[in-house]
């Protein structure tokens, strides 16, 4: 009588438990596609970005763009777990404007490669949920380029083009301090990832400051890493800060090459507690490449200190103040940022060279390649970094010599 129940409880199992679907690939064509047809292969493609944004996708499953294809209006990725990608040759899908927001994420767990997003009066990509990964992604033409909004953490942004996001939120004279806008990336979460990026031409004329724009502003963020980027003619390289009861604390920067031409610039900008928007505390700044012939180096302001800014092996060449440390005023070195094995050169030094750092060219290939010369004075100087690799991607593992800036020669 047990092997008779036994066996029908296995054929009652066998017919009850029905395998799951595997995860299905849709595909979206702006030209040749229809939203009444099954969008699962390219013969059958769906056509508009509302079929996407009212479906409801399962973990797994893919959503490929056409290449060579645009869409006007906002994608909005509510879906966890999925793949947004392209398919086809030729260039990038676009997701374009006018309208807010081009390419809207509110899932998490989700990858999103291969897209371009273009035109938009705010965000090509802006981030809402978690960890959420950007690859090979272009963003050109909006306000920010990527925006990751408080909450949303433990997203990468990777391999990407963020170009000509040289648009203003705010651009006016009614106000004297709230200019604001040209952002290639604005990260207002924590634990992001910031690596491997071609950053340029966040740069906007504005009435408050003159020139306004950042490759990375971080506000309200902490703990984000910003490392192995190629940035050029931007305003600043980054600016950190943040509203009350909020920090932007332990946010660490490494191994970028920072580059312009334009008339204004600043490497790095914070502020301790003395400051409406600081104390930003504990950003470390390390192997870094500057070189900005009409610019600035740093600056640490309104309270500045060891726990405020480390700096660490940079190579800093510029046409105007080399870095400011509002410590050097009150003539109080235990108040300075703790700044040590940098090469720098520039018109004006206000703060206090750490005992292993220098005045001096640091010799650079030329004003875009940061590669070292032979005889520079950074060959040699750095401590151990940390980091496995360069800028170039040349491995740092087994040396017993660094050198200062973003390459190792």
């Amino acid at each position: 009588m047990a092997d008779v129940l036994t066996l029908a409880a296995a054929l009652i199992t066998s017919v009850l438990v029905v395998p799951a679907a595997e995860p299905a690939t849709y595909y979206i064509d702006s030209v040749a596609g229809n939203d009444s047809a099954l969008g699962t292969s390219a013969a059958t493609a769906w056509k508009s970005l509302a079929k996407v944004n009212g479906r409801a996708f399962r973990p797994g499953e893919q959503v490929l763009f056409k290449r060579g294809a645009s869409w006007t209006g906002t994608l909005n990725v509510s879906s966890d777990g999925i793949t947004v990608g392209a398919y086809g040759s030729g260039a990038l899908p676009k997701i374009g404007g006018p309208v807010l927001t081009c390419v809207n994420i509110t899932g998490s767990d989700v990858f999103i490669g291969d897209l371009r997003a273009s035109g938009c009066n705010w965000a090509g990509f802006e981030l809402f949920g978690d960890s959420i990964v950007l690859d090979t992604v272009q963003a050109d033409n909006n306000v920010a380029g990527v925006s990751i909004t408080d909450g949303s953490d433990w997203n990468e942004v990777r391999w990407s083009t963020i170009v000509d996001n040289n648009k203003m939120s705010v651009d006016d004279d009614t106000h004297p301090d709230d200019d604001s806008g040209a952002f290639g990336l604005l990260v207002h979460g924590d634990d992001n990832k910031i690596r491997h990026n071609t950053i340029s031409r966040s740069f906007h004329t504005s009435h408050d400051y003159g020139y306004d724009g950042a490759a990375v502003e971080i506000f309200n963020g902490d703990r984000n890493f910003v490392e192995y980027n190629q940035t050029a003619d931007n305003d600043t390289f980054t600016e950190l800060g943040h509203e009350s009861g909020e920090t932007a604390d332990d946010n660490v920067f490494a191994y970028n090459s920072v580059t312009s031409t334009k008339p204004s610039g600043t490497f790095l900008i914070t502020r301790g507690a003395q400051s409406h928007i600081g104390p930003v505390r504990r950003t470390l700044a390390i192997n870094n490449s500057v070189n900005l012939p009409n610019g600035d180096g740093w600056s640490c302001d309104q309270g500045c200190g060891p726990g405020i800014l480390k700096l660490r092996n940079n190579t800093v060449k510029v046409g105007k103040k080399v870095g400011y440390d509002d410590s050097f005023d009150t003539h109080n070195p235990a108040d300075a940022a703790d700044e040590d094995r940098g090469v720098y050169q520039g018109a004006v030094y206000q703060f206090t060279l750490g005992a292993r750092s220098v005045k001096a060219d640091p010799l650079y290939t030329s004003a875009t390649d940061l590669r070292l010369k032979a005889g520079s004075p950074a060959i040699g100087r750095a401590e151990n970094p940390g980091y496995d690799e360069d800028l170039a991607g040349k491995s740092l593992i087994g040396l017993t010599s660094w050198d200062s800036g973003a390459y190792q020669r």
